[in-house]
């Protein structure tokens, strides 16, 4: 299967999850996972969240932020990848001054 993010059209989600300002997102959903495409603008969040059901893995493609998994900062930037696990808490931060664009896998376990 092709997942073709370059004929989705993207949505904005505003405060995603409790975030601040908006989730600009291309998304993929069979009923159970999500592969998605995605943009945070400087100062943009996707807010805590505890994955009870599944895990996340977040591709950073360009750009800058930061990562707070269950309390602990971690900075992240292309080329590095976030994983976390089922039944952890995250939430991901715009902290640069260009967009923040990554591909994010939830499946469901």
């Amino acid at each position: 299967m092709i997942i073709d993010f370059n004929s989705m059209e993207a949505a904005s989600i505003p405060n995603f999850k409790g975030g601040e300002k908006e989730l600009n997102v291309k998304m993929f959903f069979d009923g159970t996972n999500r592969i998605m495409e995605a943009t945070l603008q400087p100062g943009a969040s996707i807010g805590m969240h505890t994955h009870e059901t599944s895990s996340e893995i977040i591709f950073i493609i360009c750009g800058y932020g930061t990562v707070i998994e269950n309390g602990e900062s971690v900075q992240v930037s292309a080329g590095q990848c976030h994983y976390c696990p089922k039944g952890h808490t995250h939430s991901l931060i715009n902290t640069g001054s260009e967009p923040l664009h990554f591909l994010a896998v939830v499946p469901e376990q």
